[in-house]
């Protein structure tokens, strides 16, 4: 079993759920990525709106003016970057400041195919409804979530997207019941069966802090777990706040798998 790679969310915003102001400025912002970066983050993904229930949207000029410095300055210093961002103009500008892959929790900019075709940036679907608390009824929840995504794939192939630039995540939280998403979880491996990278983001949600409460440390040892049988089941990647924990976890997992080889 190979190590999923980590992202390391680097949230640039007043509002976000968790840590919300904390890397706002553009020199803390900075600071924090290289420190999940030795953390043990292969990359970091940078966003400048929040996706948390209320928060005010964000203009694209302004994500920009947020995320851009900070985008530029990490690759510089040789750090590998997603942008995480649902706009094609911040897309194509994030690609030009150096983001290799472009994290689009919403696919709602009919701009964003082209852009991302143009710019040869990877490209993350995420599953979604809208707003994480839209209402959906599934009725087998992976069935519909695989085929959705499939569908959208495609879509991006005929737009011009390279099929092997293309990565699927779930969307665990976004519109799901917190059973959904365990049920996601516990069948990866169907995911994972399409043939195309799975990137998986637990970290910190909802239904995470229903199961165990609302204490971070617990919140972030959960997703260290869950990180963990991500990557027996295959997935691709993981998404998390806490860089250390998870990796220790993957690292873990990777050793039980392999009886202690590296």
């Amino acid at each position: 079993m190979s190590r999923p790679l980590v992202f390391g969310v680097l949230n640039v915003t007043p509002d976000s759920f968790s840590d919300g102001g904390e890397h706002l400025d553009p020199d803390a912002a900075i600071a924090h990525g290289l420190a999940l970066v030795a953390d043990g983050a292969d990359w970091i993904d940078v966003g400048g709106e929040s996706t948390a229930p209320g928060r005010a949207p964000v203009t694209p000029q302004e994500e920009q003016r947020r995320i851009l410095p900070v985008i530029a300055a990490l690759t510089a210093a040789g750090v590998r970057v997603s942008v995480d961002t649902y706009h094609a103009a911040t897309a194509e500008a994030a690609v030009r400041a150096g983001a290799g892959i472009v994290n689009d929790v919403y696919g709602t900019d009919p701009a964003m195919p082209a852009a991302v075709a143009a710019g040869g940036a990877r490209y993350v679907a995420m599953h979604s409804f809208g707003e994480p608390t839209t209402p959906h009824a599934y009725g087998d929840v992976v069935a519909e979530v695989r085929d959705e995504l499939l569908r959208r794939a495609d879509s991006l192939v005929r737009a011009g997207v390279g099929r092997d630039r293309i990565v699927l995540d779930p969307g665990l939280g976004f519109s799901k019941e917190p059973e959904e998403n365990w049920t996601l979880l516990r069948r990866l491996d169907e995911l994972v069966a399409t043939g195309l990278p799975v990137l998986i983001g637990t970290s910190r949600k909802r239904f995470v802090r229903r199961l165990v409460g609302d204490e971070l440390a617990d919140r972030d040892l959960a997703t260290a777990v869950t990180s963990a049988l991500a990557a027996r089941a295959g997935a691709w990647a993981v998404r998390v706040h806490d860089v250390r924990a998870s990796r220790v976890a993957l690292d873990v997992a990777v050793a039980w798998g392999a009886g202690g080889q590296s």
